[in-house]
């Protein structure tokens, strides 16, 4: 709770690379790992999201919500960053496409109401990065899934650059697994739809959902 984000490798006893910063860092997640390329996003409980290069050990973008960031993830790990998903304090979650950046407006995004609370988790499919399930603070477990528009950007009319075109964003599907706020899910990796979840009532949940590609 002290603002700092480490990298550490298991082989030494001192972090490789260290950051600090205003406010506590919620969460953080690795992406973009294809090739030589390496990303770490971190999120804080002041709306504050970063974006480094560890290879540059540089800052590569930053934008700040008006919310506490409660949990991010890259719809896939080991590809060219493409979604980036993050989920917010006061019942909301933003998807953000990262293929096309705008020295402006940053990357393009949407963003979602749900659960009527705050939302602690966002988790994709290990086998469609286009199928996410959120959890939320009362208890709830919602399924979502995004279609990519025609093309996904545009060029602006003022200037040469590009900006992204967002997609659609579809519920479909949703449940309860507890009366209380549900802090952590994963996915399984050889069973599509089969899922752990634990919440504050220390129960653990068995989530299964059938019929994904339909």
């Amino acid at each position: 709770m002290d603002g700092k984000i480490q990298v550490w490798d298991p082989r030494t006893k001192e972090p490789v690379t260290s950051w600090s910063f205003k406010g506590d860092c919620w969460s953080v997640a690795f992406g973009n790992s294809h090739g030589d390329e390496r990303t770490l996003c971190a999120g804080f409980d002041n709306g504050d999201l970063y974006m480094f290069d560890l290879r540059k050990n540089s800052i590569m973008w930053t934008h700040h919500f008006d919310k506490g960031i409660c949990c991010i993830e890259f719809d896939r790990k080991d590809i060219e960053m493409n979604k980036l998903g993050v989920s917010l304090l006061k019942s909301e979650f933003q998807i953000f496409d990262l293929r096309t950046f705008n020295t402006t407006k940053g990357y393009s995004f949407l963003s979602t109401t749900a659960h009527d609370s705050t939302i602690w988790t966002i988790r994709h499919l290990p086998q469609n990065r286009d199928i996410w399930s959120t959890t939320g603070g009362d208890g709830s477990f919602n399924l979502w899934k995004y279609s990519y528009p025609k093309d996904r950007r545009k060029k602006e009319e003022d200037s040469e650059e590009f900006s992204g075109v967002m997609g659609e964003v579809r519920k479909i599907a949703s449940g309860s697994l507890s009366s209380q706020p549900v802090l952590s899910l994963d996915w399984n990796k050889d069973m599509e739809g089969l899922g752990c979840a634990v919440s504050l009532d220390q129960i653990i949940s068995l989530v299964y959902v059938s019929d994904l590609n339909a």
